[in-house]
């Protein structure tokens, strides 16, 4: 349930270096175990071609809902300091890394500052990002993308391809 004084955000998790299944099991325990945040729901695990630069691995990826008394900020440093932890490095954009989480939606809310863009602003060219996250909750997005996301088809069809989904004890306590 919908604790009261929260919001309902949805976060993109990505890894294509090291145990990418175990960077994003590593993340998701992180979220959920910091103070004013709570990992509700996860879709399933995808392997994804990379987006940008092509001349790395494979990603995994997902979305991961989470409940939050933190405000747009705070779930941005929240993310910095999981990506922190364990060890991403930001050398090259769009480049390989352990892991990546970004902010996808914020309880409808639309955004836009200096570090903050919600919705994400890239988030309709990505298939590793709308096929979770449609899988997950396709009511989650603002009244204004409505027509954009009915119309959303991927843009490379086979190159998301569902593995697995973990289990609610893998992430939670």
């Amino acid at each position: 349930m919908r604790g009261e004084g929260r919001s309902r955000v949805y976060l993109g998790l990505g890894s294509n270096l090291g145990e990418r299944r175990e960077n994003l099991l590593a993340a998701l325990k992180m979220l959920d175990a910091m103070e004013g945040l709570a990992v509700r729901e996860v879709s399933s695990v995808y392997e994804t071609e990379p987006w940008g630069f092509e001349d790395q691995p494979r990603f995994l990826n997902l979305v991961a809902m989470v409940e939050s008394e933190r405000g747009p900020h705070g779930v941005l440093e929240a993310c910095r300091e999981v990506e922190k932890k364990l060890g991403r490095v930001r050398e090259r954009k769009w480049g390989p890394r352990i892991i990546d989480v970004d902010v996808l939606l914020y309880d409808g809310l639309e955004w836009e500052d200096d570090e903050l863009v919600i919705p994400h602003p890239l988030m309709l060219e990505r298939d590793f990002v709308m096929v979770p996250l449609l899988e997950l909750a396709p009511e989650a997005f603002p009244a204004g993308m409505a027509e954009a996301v009915r119309r959303w088809k991927p843009r490379q069809p086979g190159h998301t391809v569902k593995l697995f989904r973990f289990g609610e004890e893998e992430w939670h306590g």
